[in-house]
């Protein structure tokens, strides 16, 4: 049984764009080589030092893990968000289509000047929608240069091509011989063209595999079918690996990461329970079996990819539920609850290839459980205050970075 709802891993959003926060940044972005904005306005940019990213290995702390944030870039900017919890992300996470014109990829660029001031890293994640058909080699080109000019202005990027492959619900899902095919090439690309970043592979967790139902759920007698059927039973079932099919080779990979919310204790999903303990390592190493289901079979993440493939590992992003509308637990409770699990002595000192957690920092309506839900670690006073002091030593954040050389 999945720990989260039918088809999606994470919570379904519509992605708020860093479209009107800092017009006059994005503006200027032309005059200092991005180039993807009107030529009028010119000022601002001068205050922020130029340098090129030097390589994006060099952002992987070797002891620590990088605290970054999903923001609601139409609730809050960056600098309110370090005014919150005190610290700049180490890693800001951001969405954007692909193949994009120039209107979309301004989005990226006004995030990557709120990015390049605090000296974090930039997580885009790149959503083909059009499906991966529309990954041309004009497209991956275009994204190559694109790429190494956000490098040349000081901003390390790590791509997240194509998340949650593995699911059914997205127009490149389960279509692991063309994934790896387009993964592969697009990893070329960049490593070839643009130093400053890096490629990370992150499918779905694999609770609840194969998510039987989806729109682009693989059909049997297909060839993509027959690769994802690892036992060769003839059948998905949740004893087939729900990694391993979609991993396009460890030339082609620089990170690893999924994401791991608490939706919950069981269904229906989106109550107010505080997490069982061990929940959170127990999901990122394949072994969770509890009031949510049994995912044991499914593999351990961390051992084999981060351990047995010697990748660094990332929680793109993570979170716990709380529905306000609802009764249960309190807001506190709830989520301190799951953040100490994420932040414990034992995550740090068991898994030290674990090298990135971002929070998803987000109010929102889900359509998955048809109620408004708060995500939020600085949501209010006291919960922003309560995860501020139980933020551990061993986190590294925007200004312990060194990305711009």
């Amino acid at each position: 049984m999945a720990q989260t709802p039918t088809f999606a891993g994470h919570p379904n959003r519509k992605r708020r764009r860093a479209s009107l926060l800092i017009p006059l940044l994005v503006t200027a972005l032309t005059a200092t080589g991005l180039g993807f904005a009107s030529k009028e306005v010119v000022p601002v940019v001068q205050a922020l030092s130029l340098c090129r990213a030097g390589d994006a290995s060099t952002v992987i702390p070797k002891d620590g893990v990088l605290l970054g944030v999903n923001l609601d870039w139409d609730s809050e900017t960056l600098s309110e968000h370090r005014g919150n919890l005190g610290h700049d992300p180490a890693v800001v996470v951001q969405f954007s289509d692909i193949p994009y014109d120039d209107q979309t990829w301004a989005h990226t660029t006004n995030a990557v000047t709120q990015v390049r001031a605090t000296g974090g890293v930039l997580l885009l994640t790149l959503e083909p929608h059009g499906g991966l058909e529309t990954m041309s080699e004009e497209v991956i080109a275009k994204l190559a240069t694109d790429l190494r000019a956000i490098n040349d202005q000081g901003t390390t990027v790590v791509v997240r091509f194509a998340h949650e492959m593995n699911g059914s619900w997205y127009s490149w899902g389960q279509q692991p011989l063309r994934y790896v095919e387009v993964f592969r090439k697009v990893a070329a690309a960049i490593h070839a063209g643009a130093p400053g970043t890096s490629m990370m592979w992150a499918p779905n967790y694999g609770g609840g595999y194969p998510f039987t139902g989806g729109q682009f759920a693989a059909r049997p007698g297909t060839a993509d079918f027959a690769a994802l059927d690892t036992d060769h039973d003839g059948t998905l079932t949740m004893a087939d690996d729900t990694y391993a099919p979609y991993y396009p080779g460890d030339d082609a990979v620089d990170w690893v990461g999924v994401s791991l919310y608490h939706w919950g204790n069981q269904r229906p999903w989106g109550n107010n329970d505080i997490s069982e303990p061990g929940k959170f390592l127990a999901m990122l190493t394949g072994t969770y079996s509890g009031t949510a289901g049994d995912d044991s079979p499914v593999p351990d993440f961390y051992q084999v990819y981060g351990v047995d493939h010697g990748k660094p590992v990332a929680i793109p992003e993570t979170a716990a539920i709380f529905t306000p509308a609802r009764a249960g637990a309190s807001e506190l409770d709830v989520k301190q609850a799951w953040w100490r699990q994420v932040f414990s002595d034992e995550t740090h000192q068991k898994y030290p290839q674990l090298k990135m957690i971002n929070w998803f920092e987000w109010k929102k309506y889900e359509i998955e459980i048809n109620d408004d839900v708060d995500w939020r670690s600085a949501g209010s006073p006291a919960i922003r205050d309560a995860f501020s002091q139980d933020l551990p030593d061993w986190l590294r954040y925007g200004e312990d970075l060194e990305a711009c050389r």
